[in-house]
């Protein structure tokens, strides 16, 4: 049995942990260890979830010494990290929470401090995350020795709306910082079961006139809404209490209303020029600091912000700013909690905040956003309140609040959401008192492993906080899945999907697409959904391979799915053999982040596929047959014959001539022919490389095949077919990958002779070397400018194809097809390059402008985006060659590629319905 048990509040600003021990009831807070200054150890209750990356001989490795052995290096945590990232810019990560919530970047790559130039070390969000983990970890083992946390009962707190990928994350980043054991609660939850503890007493008359309570939690990143049915106890017991209600991720909080006072600071500090990623960073961190000043009880009328200079003019260039009380009340109050009505619905704008790379929503309104929640719970929440609820016309709204959060010791904010709240529902509702805002969360957590472990005060239930559907394959426009697994599901308890078996093939991937909703619709396990609206979010896939015997060959084995919401709080999925239900496949979640968009509707098989997977056997089939060479290359005009013209086939028709062709790979060299069909038919077919179910798997059967090479190497066209196929399945590629192919094409065209025609067949290539190298997203950015300076290099030469400045603009391009945003080319080094477009005369060189509009297109982070009046300079020239205006539409406002520009940008046209996500 463990001596403690112990809850942690993992949180974007702050991490906080409380604790009880076994048979006391008592919880505390952990004193938390960490340096306050050089040399300076404090213990602190809250540990600022935050790292500073010094430059090398900046800090006195002795100033740093923590009071337990082994104490990381090359970071500063806590709240001198803090102090430190105010003063000097670019080297502070922040917000590491909310990166390892966005499925938009590989959460596991070094990408952090966001924007911060090459010199700083960067980490990944799951590593830094781990580090503020490990960090707890040592100071516990520090003050309990012979009780090591990782021996304890530990409970993590994580947002109710975070989604199975971040929450597989969240519990990955503790086994890293060596927590393996623990439980997971929801942050609002564990909130309103601090309260719940501390009024254990008298909970039955405390709650005696509540029957819904809204828990309104608004951390630095994020708002976490949950609804809580209260029941009263039967003869004057506690009260059951239910969650029915939780909202979906809404990356909004503290952190966003810092990041709309810099940008007020900045207009004011003069100069003219924008700030760089890293001084911006450093205007957020200190107007975070005059946030909490101005908005605190008995607040100075004003406060100045000074921002100091760089380099030698650290202190001549210093510029200051006065921020006020009345004006900072203003733009949060106003700009973040309008007073609306609650028919008010989020608006849809062209893109949110993209600050630092994390995508804010559009509508930073949180009354707003809130209006929308209470609606979609409507339902559940007239139920609620029964008698006390309105009529059918009228909305159903909370009796009693709960705020909690850091954001919310300001008392104009907390005031105008109970304002609110209570203009909409007509009478005012009871306010629950919070007594400590940035510490109930981890109090809450261990309140809530001592009422389902000692019955110490009722534990709030409702089991998961969604329904799980997986999507079928099946035909129709509309979107259609199976539930897997109910909302209100509790842990532990395993859901079979009745009346659904799957023949699978072993030694084979299998992959599924999972939904979740958070809507109260009383789904059950098995049933199907015919319209699977917009309000259902794409979760991570789930895959696995189910390993065959050896020698048994391949076969196929019938199996159900079953779900489970585990006692730790993620989603477990398995495929369980339907004639032996000992033999268990469990389906992991894939992480790495999905470039396209959610997949197209499904089809039908198409009728003549049979004929032509016959044509594919015929050509590339066990039993050679005689086939002239015009024969294997007229495979491509049979299958246009039986399919339709090519550009026309759906994803499903293109992978499963794929699949046929990849069974068949070991043949395709019979001849210069076969291998020239065979390779331009798999890229064909698997482009781009991602976007449909076992994608990945095809990927990694595909590149078994580069260290092959081509067996023909005096035929130029093969090889021209050769770099095409890797060019069209590179979406799909891993980075180790990418740079494998790219050290392979480096090699072939550094032996290009200065000026002098190819001397070997794959120079004939050349054309197709050079696409390729620059549809390689995922190598690292240092990489990418190494091929952009090579492509100007070559640029440089009057026999140079146009098509190559096509290739820069790729290389160059602000917001890649399909790669993460931390692999983008710096702003200042693409600045460059567009320099040397601009001093082209579009008209003669057809590529430039598109290039152009590629590498100036705006994407709202300062870290990637050119000046301004580059920018301007670029809009400009495209009105003036009469370029699309959708081209100087991407430079001026940003916004997404259309069919026609994303058809320019890949190289060709994608499969119908899909689009990567740009």
């Amino acid at each position: 049995m463990s001596a403690y048990l112990v809850g942690i509040d993992l949180g974007t600003s702050n991490t906080v942990v409380a604790y009880a021990a076994a048979g006391d009831d008592a919880i505390r807070l952990l004193e938390i260890p960490q340096l306050t200054g050089p040399g300076e150890v404090a213990p602190q209750p809250l540990l600022p979830s935050v790292r500073y990356h010094p430059a090398a001989g900046e800090l006195d490795p002795a100033s740093l010494a923590l009071p337990w052995a082994g104490a990381a290096e090359d970071a500063v945590i806590g709240r001198y990290a803090r102090d430190l990232g105010a003063r000097v810019p670019g080297r502070l990560v922040a917000s590491a929470k909310s990166w390892l919530s966005h499925p938009g970047v590989d959460r596991s790559a070094a990408i952090l401090p966001w924007g911060a130039p090459d010199d700083v070390a960067k980490v990944s969000p799951l590593a830094a995350s781990a580090s503020y983990l490990a960090h707890v970890g040592a100071a516990w083992d520090a003050q309990f020795a012979g009780h090591p946390l990782a021996e304890q009962d530990i409970v993590l707190t994580i947002p109710a709306s975070f989604d199975e990928g971040a929450r597989a994350l969240t519990v990955e980043a503790a086994r890293l910082a060596g927590l393996p054991r623990l439980r997971l609660i929801e942050e609002p939850q564990a909130a309103f079961q601090d309260w719940i503890f501390r009024h254990r007493a008298s909970l039955a008359a405390e709650l005696a006139e509540a029957r819904l309570v809204l828990v309104c939690d608004v951390g630095g990143g994020t708002t976490d809404l949950t609804l809580v049915q209260v029941e009263p106890g039967a003869d004057g017991g506690p009260p059951k209490l239910t969650r029915i209600g939780v909202g979906d991720h809404l990356m909004l909080g503290g952190d966003n209303m810092d990041l709309a006072l810099a940008h007020l600071a900045e207009q004011r500090l003069g100069g003219g020029e924008r700030l760089s990623a890293a001084r911006f960073s450093q205007l957020v961190q200190r107007c975070r600091v005059a946030k909490e000043q101005l908005l605190a009880p008995g607040a100075p009328e004003r406060v100045t912000l000074t921002l100091l200079g760089g380099g030698s003019k650290l202190i001549g260039a210093a510029r200051s700013v006065e921020l006020t009380r009345g004006e900072v009340e203003q733009l949060v109050v106003d700009g973040f909690l309008p007073e609306v009505e609650a028919s008010a619905q989020p608006q849809q704008r062209r893109a949110g905040i993209v600050e630092f790379g994390l995508p804010y929503p559009s509508d930073a309104a949180i009354t707003r956003h809130l209006a929308a929640f209470l609606r979609r719970h409507a339902g559940a929440a007239r139920a609620a309140l029964g008698d006390a609820a309105p009529g059918e016309d009228g909305l159903p709204l909370p009796d009693t609040l709960l705020l909690n959060g850091g954001v919310f010791r300001a008392g104009p904010i907390a005031e105008r959401l109970e304002a609110t709240l209570a203009r909409w529902r007509g009478a005012p509702l009871r306010v629950l008192h919070n007594d400590a805002p940035d510490l109930a969360v981890a109090r809450g957590a261990v309140a809530w492993g001592l009422a389902r472990s000692g019955g110490r005060g009722p534990a709030i239930g409702g089991g998961s906080a969604r329904s799980y559907f997986f999507l079928l394959d099946e035909g129709g426009d509309a979107r259609r899945g199976v539930c897997v697994l109910p909302r209100g599901t509790e842990a532990g308890h395993e859901v079979h999907l009745p009346g659904r078996s799957f023949a699978l093939r072993l030694g084979q991937a299998v992959r599924f697409q999972l939904v979740s909703s958070v809507g109260d619709t009383p789904w059950q396990a098995g049933e199907l959904v015919e319209q699977l609206g917009d309000d259902f979010i794409h979760l991570p896939p789930i895959a696995t391979v189910l390993p065959a015997a050896a020698g048994a060959g391949r076969r196929d084995v019938t199996v159900q799915l079953t779900a489970t919401m585990t006692e730790v709080g993620t989603l477990e999925m398995h495929c369980v053999s339907a004639d032996d239900p000992g033999r268990r496949w469990l389906l992991a979640f894939e992480l790495r982040g999905d470039a396209a968009s959610p997949p197209p509707p499904t089809t039908t098989e198409h009728p003549r596929l049979p004929a032509a997977l016959a044509e594919i056997e015929r050509v590339f089939g066990g039993q050679a047959q005689p086939m002239d060479a015009r024969e294997v290359r007229g495979l491509r005009a049979r299958l246009e014959r039986l399919l339709g013209p090519r550009e026309g086939r759906d994803l499903p028709l293109l992978r499963a001539l794929f699949d046929a062709l990849m069974e068949r790979a070991g043949r395709r060299r019979r001849s210069a022919e076969h291998e020239r069909c065979w390779l331009n038919l798999a890229g064909y077919t698997l482009r781009p490389g991602l976007g449909a179910a076992l994608d990945e798997w095809r990927i990694e059967r595909l590149f078994g095949l580069f260290g092959q090479g081509i067996q023909y190497q005096q035929e130029g066209r093969n090889w021209s077919e050769w770099w095409t196929l890797w060019r069209r399945a590179a979406g799909g590629l891993p980075e180790a990958a990418q740079l494998e192919i790219l050290e392979v094409l480096a090699g072939h065209l550094e032996t290009l002779g200065e000026g002098k025609r190819a001397r070997a067949p794959v120079h004939e290539s050349y054309d197709d070397m050079v696409r390729l190298a620059a549809s390689l997203e995922r190598v690292p950015a240092l990489h990418r400018i190494e091929v952009g300076k090579w492509l100007l290099e070559r640029l440089q030469r009057p026999a140079e194809k146009p098509h190559t400045w096509w290739a820069l603009g790729r290389v160059g391009a602000r917001r890649p097809l399909y790669g993460s945003a931390h692999t983008v080319v710096p702003a200042e080094i693409a600045a460059g390059w567009l320099e040397a477009v601009l001093a082209l005369d579009w008209k003669r060189v057809e590529p430039a402008a598109f290039a152009a509009a590629q590498i100036a297109r705006l994407t709202g982070d300062r870290s990637l985006d050119l000046p301004p009046e580059l920018r301007d300079t670029v809009v400009r020239r495209l009105t003036a060659s009469r370029a699309p205006e959708s081209w100087a539409a991407l430079v001026r406002d940003g916004g997404k590629l259309d069919d026609a520009d994303q058809r320019r940008s890949f190289g060709e046209a994608l499969p119908p319905g899909l689009r990567l996500i740009d």
